[in-house]
């Protein structure tokens, strides 16, 4: 059957009806089939559109899906991939600016020129652009030349959705990684994370290390309601895998963030008088987090749900207060694109299980 503007149309108003629902004047920008993944994309022409074809709960996206007989139906508004492509134009120009800084021989060439490629291309069909097809189009041969001697960045691994995306992410790209990751402890760290890291390293061969770091200042401090955890451990994550990074001459290191986008993905680090460059590898291409999960539902991989680390969990219980603080993070994160606002209401609700 053809998918047209018309047909998907003349199907959403007949849910309605059928669920007894208003008609909605619904503007449609654009739509993509994909034949081959039978995957369709719709793009409607602002937010309220999007929402429209949605419906609450997803409803009326999903009875759509079951009724054209679509393996998956992406539901976009053109507002949003206005923002996104202005971003990504800032992050070309970020990755070319510091490609120009290399020469061909340098180890960083090529993966930084597989991550241009892949930005340019995300540039030109940003409305259907589907990460995982593109990476095992043109870089699959990436995961089967894992080389433990001249790794090319450093990424740093949590076990958590975000970290875990960057890790295979940069695999691809061919920065040869190797994953660090800095453990203070089951209170940060705790086993269902460490499962993830074991297996997915275990599942690429990549390279991966535990460092061990005393924790017991910061968690004393924030349970006694001083401090909010995630300001002070992320600055120490971040100084150890620099520290890492230092002392083995790897000249870049790779993180899960993505909200530092556009010109903001690759930055320098002056740290202990060496030049460290930071690249926030899914903020690079404007990812949000449902690219993150669809790239890693075929890996070992299991997804955590809720916000943060126990340690987190235990303040929000002992001091309600600081929940505004996470909250604060989880909205920056809807802001930015990379969080929807259902699974931004499910990260906020999970602060108020807490028995």
């Amino acid at each position: 059957m053809k998918i047209t503007e018309d047909i998907i149309l003349e199907n959403i108003n007949r849910i309605f009806k059928e669920i007894d629902h208003k008609e909605a004047d619904i503007n449609i920008k654009e739509i993509h089939y994909d034949e081959g993944l039978n995957e369709l994309w719709i793009i409607g022409m602002d937010r309220p559109d999007k929402s429209a074809i949605i419906g609450k709960g997803g409803w009326i996206v999903g009875r759509l899906k079951e009724d054209l007989d679509i393996n998956s139906i992406h539901v976009e508004s053109y507002t949003d991939f206005m923002q996104k492509e202005y971003r990504l134009k800032l992050s070309l120009d970020k990755v070319r600016s510091f490609q120009n800084t290399l020469n061909k021989e340098d180890g960083l060439y090529i993966p930084i020129e597989n991550l241009k490629k892949t930005i340019q291309y995300k540039l030109e069909n940003l409305s259907y652009f589907n990460l995982e097809k593109y990476l095992n189009e043109n870089f699959r041969d990436n995961l089967d030349n894992v080389d433990n001697t001249t790794h090319k960045a450093v990424v740093a691994l949590s076990g958590g959705v975000d970290s875990s995306f960057s890790l295979v992410l940069a695999q691809y790209l061919g920065f040869n990684p190797i994953a660090i990751s800095v453990n203070p402890g089951t209170i940060v760290l705790p086993k269902q994370f460490r499962n993830n890291i074991d297996n997915i390293c275990n599942q690429t061969g990549i390279q991966h290390r535990y460092i061990d770091i005393d924790y017991s200042e910061l968690i004393k401090e924030c349970l006694s309601g001083r401090i909010h955890p995630c300001g002070r451990c992320s600055k120490q994550i971040e100084s150890t895998i620099f520290d890492y990074a230092i002392e083995n001459n790897i000249p870049i290191v790779i993180f899960g963030d993505m909200l530092s986008t556009g010109s903001q993905c690759i930055t320098d680090n002056l740290y202990n008088n060496h030049n460290i460059k930071r690249l926030n590898l899914p903020a690079s291409l404007s990812c949000g987090k449902i690219e993150g999960k669809k790239l890693m539902k075929d890996y070992d991989f299991k997804e955590i749900k809720g916000f943060g680390c126990p340690l987190l969990y235990e303040v929000h219980r002992k001091y309600p207060h600081m929940r505004k603080y996470s909250i604060q993070r989880i909205l920056r994160e809807t802001r930015s694109g990379a969080l929807e606002v259902g699974e931004a209401l499910d990260l906020i609700w999970s602060f108020y299980k807490i028995k």
